[in-house]
């Protein structure tokens, strides 16, 4: 059907092909911040359960190093809040980009439920006399 279709249309189906890429990576995006906000969060309530002077180990590269219990928990903090903001933003784009998308897939629509009547410029229209 995309070799009939006016090079308007075309286009127009072009640019929701990419919207739909894109929604489906801000989807991924968004999947991978919220799985390691839930990892941060249950690390940190982890930490409540332990005691201060318990030995802590970050992991660095390859390497464990020991770490206080008190940087580990700002440092998870942190964490939280950040992708927290993460979250919220791929959200926000998501919705953004839905909104594109159902925008650009109704122009198409009416580009070819208006084309397919032939218009007046079309075949048997005032432009072809």
């Amino acid at each position: 059907m995309q070799g009939n279709l006016p090079p308007e249309a075309q286009e127009k189906l072009e640019e929701l092909q990419d919207l739909q890429e894109t929604a489906q990576q801000v989807a991924a995006q968004k999947q991978q911040a919220e799985t390691q906000l839930n990892e941060s969060e249950t690390a940190l309530e982890a930490l409540d359960d332990i005691d201060e002077d318990t030995a802590m180990y970050r992991e660095v590269g390859e390497l464990l190093v020991e770490t206080e219990y008190g940087e580990a928990y700002d440092d998870l903090e942190e964490n939280v809040e950040n992708l927290e903001v993460r979250v919220e933003q791929l959200s926000k784009q998501e919705e953004r980009v839905r909104e594109q998308f159902e925008s650009l897939q109704q122009e198409l629509q009416q580009m070819l439920q208006g084309g397919a009547g032939g218009g007046p410029m079309g075949p048997g229209g005032a432009g072809g006399a």
